[in-house]
């Protein structure tokens, strides 16, 4: 029995990873690779694409929406999980990450269950809703600039449906969320986030150590 959460160190971690993680080869190899590239560490960790996988089997979710799309590791993992009828709209800015991501769709066969916007997310929401997309999602993952955490937050909620999931990464922000002497912009624009999820009367919330912390929000 605990009353906190387990502190994992390198060892527990490695346990965990042995004894849980369920990686095609493909996925290994895109996560490899992307430790190469400059901003590599954006990558999201092997369990927490396992664990958004299954929440989408749990949810039996078809329309998938995802704001950062980054090299394609969690697409890609929420794409397998989905049925053959099922879809992914995925919104990023760079034509050179995203290559990667389209190399890794076309290797594990789910390029057709996927379509790429490439234009400021914020845009791309907006004509999401334009076009009468709203309530139409089942799931979104939000892993993009910090700065307009709020402002996606805000459009994703109206394009998921009753009871559909939103999960958001980096809540936790390597611990400095917490650190009261650490006002870089991206923390401050973290804790506004959180803050405000915390208030919203809107959804079912829970804000995970997983990763880098991935807040969870379910829409009443």
């Amino acid at each position: 029995m605990s009353a906190r959460t387990l502190n994992l160190t390198d060892a527990v971690y490695d346990y965990l990873l042995t004894h849980s993680l369920r990686e095609p080869p493909e996925l290994e190899a895109l996560r490899m690779q992307t430790r190469q590239l400059p901003q590599g560490g954006m990558q999201i960790s092997p369990e927490q694409g396992q664990f958004m996988a299954l929440l989408v089997r749990l949810m039996g979710a078809r329309r998938c929406l995802e704001v950062g799309t980054f090299t394609g590791y969690s697409s890609t993992a929420v794409a397998l999980a989905l049925p053959d009828s099922g879809h992914v709209t995925c919104l990023d800015v760079s034509e050179e990450y995203t290559r990667h991501a389209r190399e890794v769709w076309s290797k594990v066969g789910v390029e057709d269950k996927i379509t790429l916007h490439l234009a400021p997310a914020r845009e791309t929401l907006g004509k999401l809703l334009a076009d009468g997309e709203g309530g139409r999602f089942d799931f979104a993952f939000i892993d993009a600039d910090k700065a307009n955490y709020i402002h996606y937050y805000e459009a994703v909620l109206e394009l998921l449906r009753p009871g559909g999931l939103v999960a958001v990464d980096n809540t936790l922000w390597n611990g400095a969320v917490a650190d009261a002497t650490n006002n870089e912009a991206d923390t401050v624009a973290i804790r506004a986030f959180n803050e405000r999820v915390h208030r919203d009367e809107r959804v079912d919330l829970s804000l995970l150590p997983i990763g880098d912390g991935l807040t969870l929000a379910r829409k009443r």
